[in-house]
C-alpha cells in the first residue's frame, strides 16, 4: 500500500482525525510570520493548519499525499471563505522550489530517517533568507503513550536530529525555540492525552 493509499483509507468518513482547529504550538508562534507572507504546509493532511493560516491572511500552499485529505482541506476553506492552493504529492519525490515561501509550518509530518534529512532540507532551503519553519513533532518518549503517532522510533524527532538534518545540509539559521517535552493534546479523535513532543522553530539566516 502507498503512503497516499493509506491516508486515503484513515481519512475516508467525514470526521476530521485531527479535528478543525490549528495546532496549538503553530498557533501560538505564527506571529513570527510577517503580514502577507507566502506560507508552505507540506502534510497538511486534512487542511486544519493550512486553513486556519489561509484565516489569518497569509497565501497558503497545503501539500498531502493523500488525495481524499486534499478534498477535505478544500471543503475546509470552502467552509471557512478562504482560498488555499493544494498540491497532490508526496515529499519522498516532491520538493518545492527554493527561496520561494516566508514560512513553513510542519506539524506531526512524520518520516522515516532514511528520508527525513533529505525533506528537511529541502524544506529548509524552500524559506527566503528571515524565513521561519516551525515544527512540532512527536518525540521518542512518545513510544508507549495512547495519544497518537507512529509506534516506530525512527519515525519520531528529537532536537539533535534536526539539528543535524540541516547541518548536514550546509544550511545555516538561529534557533528561535528548542524544546522536548509533555503537552496534553486535545486535536480530534487521532491525538488525545498526555504527549510527549519536539517543538522547534528555525529562521533561515540570509
Amino acid at each position: 500500500m502507498s503512503t497516499g493509499e493509506f491516508w486515503n483509507q484513515k481519512f475516508a468518513d467525514a470526521t476530521y482525525k485531527y479535528g478543525q482547529q490549528p495546532n496549538v504550538f503553530l498557533a501560538e508562534q505564527a506571529g513570527l510570520i510577517p503580514a502577507g507572507a507566502q506560507v508552505l504546509v507540506p502534510g497538511d493532511g486534512e487542511g486544519r493548519n493550512g486553513v486556519w493560516l489561509a484565516q489569518q491572511g497569509f497565501t497558503v500552499t497545503s501539500v498531502d499525499c493523500s488525495s481524499v485529505g486534499q478534498d477535505k482541506t478544500r471543503a475546509l476553506a470552502a467552509e471557512r471563505g478562504v482560498q488555499v492552493e493544494t498540491v497532490l504529492a508526496d515529499l519522498a519525490e516532491w520538493a518545492p522550489q527554493p527561496d520561494s515561501v516566508d514560512a513553513v509550518a510542519v506539524a506531526y509530518l512524520h518520516l522515516p530517517s532514511s528520508l527525513r534529512p533529505k525533506v528537511m532540507a529541502d524544506l529548509a532551503r524552500a524559506l527566503r533568507p528571515g524565513g521561519v519553519l516551525i515544527l512540532e513533532a512527536f518525540h521518542p518518549n512518545q513510544l508507549g503513550l495512547t495519544s497518537g503517532g507512529p509506534k516506530d522510533v525512527d519515525m519520531l524527532y528529537t532536537l539533535a536530529g534536526l539539528r543535524s538534518d540541516l547541518l548536514s545540509a550546509g544550511l545555516q539559521g538561529t534557533e528561535l525555540v528548542a524544546w522536548e517535552g509533555p503537552v496534553t493534546l486535545d486535536e480530534g479523535p487521532f491525538h488525545q492525552g498526555p504527549a510527549q513532543v519536539t517543538r522547534w522553530v528555525w529562521r533561515r539566516q540570509g
